[in-house]
């Protein structure tokens, strides 16, 4: 009897393995040769990472694990600011970057981080953001670093937190150290602010001992995520005065040697990769929100206040770079078109 019960476990055990099999083979939608990826990224899984998740998801389940991109946090592979050095040397096949951690590395891709841009709305933010990776400048600045763009991380707009005396009108920023950089830097320099462009990591530890009164992040994901609101006081709730460029960068050369069913792949999934890291913001601004509201001051700003600001701190800040630029690439091209991206004109 036990001897015809083993023989019936065996065949049952047999035959659900070889329905696996045969699951697996009908859930890969696209074949090909088994890949692997190593991607590099800074801090914990978050709403930031979500995008790159998404896509890691994806090429595997779509190829039946035949492609695979693992993901490694916390600077395991590189340091934040050591990511392009790292798609430059084949260190790994994809990773996240961050514009103003090194502007002279990709001077065109720093148009991103100019201040009050017109990325009112998560449809504006996407459009302006493609725009700039269709433009010549950037894709030959990238191709320097052995990279191209995947997609943006499409942030957030900014907003700034800090402690101490909140900086209720423009001339309160004077005196401030705060954590922004690029454009947004020079337009709080304007404001007689004086910018630091820490890391993200760096910052929690620099407003708790003093050394910087305040962080501008993409709000409110990132000040929640590095537990900015722990050592702060006060939050502006609509000052919106610009966002950074974060982008998930693919080695050129890796994404070359990939099968055309896995570049294929790779293009068809990226709208929603794109839904998924929006989204992610947007759910995450549900939680933070109340939280943030109940702990700290909310600062708010008149219609007046803002329209003083952009005056003083916006298209001056925009047209000194493109007056710095126009010289190594088309800098005012560039920022023509992503205005245009959202129906607007830049004059």
């Amino acid at each position: 009897m036990s001897g015809r019960i083993t023989t019936f476990r065996l065949a049952a055990m047999a035959a659900a393995a070889a329905a696996m099999v045969a699951g697996s083979a009908f859930a890969a939608e696209v074949d090909g040769p088994a890949v692997k990826w190593n991607m590099s990224t800074w801090g914990k899984k978050r709403a930031f990472t979500a995008g790159a998740e998404r896509m890691a998801e994806l090429v595997s389940q779509k190829t039946g694990g035949k492609f695979t991109v693992t993901i490694h946090y916390g600077g395991a592979l590189s340091k934040s600011r050591e990511n392009l050095d790292g798609l430059s040397v084949g260190a790994f096949e994809a990773a996240h970057m961050c514009a103003f951690y090194h502007p002279k590395k990709n001077p065109a891709l720093m148009a991103l981080t100019m201040p009050f841009l017109p990325m009112d709305s998560w449809e504006n933010n996407r459009k302006m953001r493609d725009a700039v990776y269709t433009h010549p400048a950037i894709k030959k600045e990238l191709a320097k670093w052995n990279a191209m763009a995947y997609m943006s991380t499409y942030l957030p707009q900014y907003e700034i937190l800090g402690r101490g005396e909140p900086p209720m009108k423009l001339s309160d920023w004077k005196g401030k150290t705060i954590r922004a950089g690029g454009g947004l830097g020079d337009a709080m320099k304007i404001m007689g602010a004086t910018p630091a462009s820490s890391t993200a990591t760096e910052v929690y530890t620099g407003v708790q001992q003093g050394t910087m009164d305040a962080a501008s992040f993409p709000f409110s994901y990132a000040h929640v995520a590095y537990k900015i609101h722990e050592v702060t006081d006060w939050f502006t709730s609509n000052l919106s005065p610009g966002t950074s460029e974060c982008p998930l960068l693919f080695s050129l050369s890796a994404y070359k040697k990939l099968p055309k069913q896995y570049q294929k792949l790779l293009d068809d999934i990226r709208d929603d990769v794109a839904k998924t890291q929006i989204q992610a913001y947007i759910n995450i601004d549900k939680k933070n929100l109340p939280m943030l509201e109940k702990k700290l001051k909310k600062v708010v700003y008149t219609q007046a206040q803002l329209d003083e600001f952009r005056k003083v701190a916006g298209k001056p800040v925009i047209d000194q770079w493109i007056k710095e630029h126009q010289g190594k690439f088309d800098a005012a091209g560039l920022i023509k078109s992503m205005f245009a991206a959202v129906g607007q004109k830049y004059e």
